[in-house]
Protein backbone atom coordinates (compact mmCIF):
# COMPACT_ATOMS: atom_id res chain seq x y z
CA UNK A 1 0.00 0.00 0.00
CA UNK A 2 2.05 3.01 -0.75
CA UNK A 3 1.48 6.55 0.70
CA UNK A 4 1.27 9.34 -1.43
CA UNK A 5 0.83 12.93 -0.45
CA UNK A 6 2.10 12.36 3.59
CA UNK A 7 3.31 10.50 6.11
CA UNK A 8 0.43 10.64 8.49
CA UNK A 9 -3.03 9.33 6.96
CA UNK A 10 -1.77 5.48 6.60
CA UNK A 11 -0.46 5.56 10.12
CA UNK A 12 -3.19 5.44 11.92
CA UNK A 13 -5.28 2.81 10.15
CA UNK A 14 -4.60 -0.37 9.96
CA UNK A 15 -5.05 -1.45 6.58
CA UNK A 16 -4.20 -5.22 6.78
CA UNK A 17 -0.66 -5.02 5.71
CA UNK A 18 1.73 -7.79 6.43
CA UNK A 19 4.60 -5.42 7.09
CA UNK A 20 4.92 -1.64 6.93
CA UNK A 21 8.34 -0.22 5.06
CA UNK A 22 8.61 3.85 4.97
CA UNK A 23 10.34 4.86 1.91
CA UNK A 24 12.05 7.73 3.04
CA UNK A 25 14.29 10.32 0.88
CA UNK A 26 17.36 11.67 1.94
CA UNK A 27 15.98 14.84 0.00
CA UNK A 28 13.17 14.86 2.56
CA UNK A 29 15.78 15.90 5.21
CA UNK A 30 16.48 14.77 8.83
CA UNK A 31 13.27 15.66 10.80
CA UNK A 32 10.55 13.70 9.35
CA UNK A 33 10.76 10.54 12.17
CA UNK A 34 10.32 13.79 14.87
CA UNK A 35 7.56 15.20 12.52
CA UNK A 36 5.84 12.20 11.91
CA UNK A 37 6.40 9.31 14.88
CA UNK A 38 3.61 7.36 14.23
CA UNK A 39 4.24 6.36 10.83
CA UNK A 40 7.67 5.41 12.00
CA UNK A 41 7.18 3.67 15.38
CA UNK A 42 4.11 1.19 13.28
CA UNK A 43 7.44 0.56 10.61
CA UNK A 44 9.04 -2.38 10.48
CA UNK A 45 11.90 -1.10 7.73
CA UNK A 46 13.08 2.48 6.73
CA UNK A 47 14.50 2.16 3.25
CA UNK A 48 16.91 5.49 3.05
CA UNK A 49 16.29 5.81 -0.35
CA UNK A 50 18.77 8.61 -2.88
CA UNK A 51 21.64 7.51 -0.33
CA UNK A 52 23.56 8.62 -3.50
CA UNK A 53 22.66 12.28 -3.56
CA UNK A 54 23.85 12.86 0.04
CA UNK A 55 27.49 14.32 -1.27
CA UNK A 56 24.61 17.06 -3.17
CA UNK A 57 23.11 17.53 0.00
CA UNK A 58 25.55 19.48 2.67
CA UNK A 59 23.29 20.18 5.05
CA UNK A 60 21.85 16.40 5.72
CA UNK A 61 23.32 15.69 9.16
CA UNK A 62 22.78 11.58 8.97
CA UNK A 63 23.71 10.99 13.00
CA UNK A 64 20.53 13.56 13.22
CA UNK A 65 18.08 11.13 11.06
CA UNK A 66 19.82 8.16 12.94
CA UNK A 67 19.08 9.47 16.16
CA UNK A 68 15.33 10.70 15.25
CA UNK A 69 14.94 6.83 13.98
CA UNK A 70 16.23 5.31 17.32
CA UNK A 71 13.89 7.44 19.04
CA UNK A 72 10.60 7.07 17.12
CA UNK A 73 11.24 3.07 16.01
CA UNK A 74 11.01 0.66 18.56
CA UNK A 75 12.83 -1.77 16.43
CA UNK A 76 15.20 0.49 14.39
CA UNK A 77 16.24 -0.98 10.95
CA UNK A 78 17.69 1.00 7.62
CA UNK A 79 18.68 -0.32 4.63
CA UNK A 80 20.32 2.52 2.49
CA UNK A 81 19.23 2.15 -1.11
CA UNK A 82 20.12 3.89 -4.32
CA UNK A 83 18.73 2.92 -7.79
CA UNK A 84 21.54 4.90 -9.39
CA UNK A 85 24.47 2.77 -7.66
CA UNK A 86 22.34 -0.11 -6.96
CA UNK A 87 23.32 0.26 -2.86
CA UNK A 88 21.25 -1.58 -0.80
CA UNK A 89 18.94 -3.49 -3.05
CA UNK A 90 20.59 -6.72 -3.02
CA UNK A 91 19.49 -6.45 0.87
CA UNK A 92 16.33 -5.20 -0.02
CA UNK A 93 15.20 -7.62 -1.94
CA UNK A 94 16.73 -10.64 0.85
CA UNK A 95 14.45 -8.69 3.25
CA UNK A 96 11.31 -9.11 1.09
CA UNK A 97 12.28 -12.46 0.62
CA UNK A 98 12.46 -13.31 4.07
CA UNK A 99 9.10 -11.75 4.56
CA UNK A 100 7.82 -13.69 1.80
CA UNK A 101 9.17 -16.84 2.90
CA UNK A 102 8.26 -16.06 6.86
CA UNK A 103 4.42 -15.73 4.93
CA UNK A 104 4.38 -18.82 3.31
CA UNK A 105 3.28 -21.32 6.21
CA UNK A 106 0.37 -19.11 7.08
CA UNK A 107 -0.56 -18.63 3.48
CA UNK A 108 -0.34 -22.47 3.01
CA UNK A 109 -2.62 -23.41 6.38
CA UNK A 110 -5.25 -20.61 5.10
CA UNK A 111 -5.50 -22.27 1.81
CA UNK A 112 -5.56 -25.59 2.91
CA UNK A 113 -8.48 -24.62 5.99
CA UNK A 114 -10.27 -23.43 2.55
CA UNK A 115 -10.40 -26.26 0.66
CA UNK A 116 -12.09 -28.34 3.39
CA UNK A 117 -15.13 -26.02 3.62
CA UNK A 118 -16.79 -27.15 -0.51
CA UNK A 119 -19.08 -24.29 -1.32
CA UNK A 120 -21.24 -26.94 -2.59
CA UNK A 121 -22.14 -27.99 1.35
CA UNK A 122 -24.98 -26.39 1.97
CA UNK A 123 -27.08 -27.34 5.13
CA UNK A 124 -30.71 -27.01 4.20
Amino acid sequence: IENVGNLVCPAIYDLGEAAAVVALSVTEGEDKPLKYPTMFHRADLVLLTKVDLLPHLPGFRMTVLEDALARTMPRLRVIRVSVTTGEGLPEWLAWLEERRAAMAPAAAAAAAHHHEHPAAAHSH
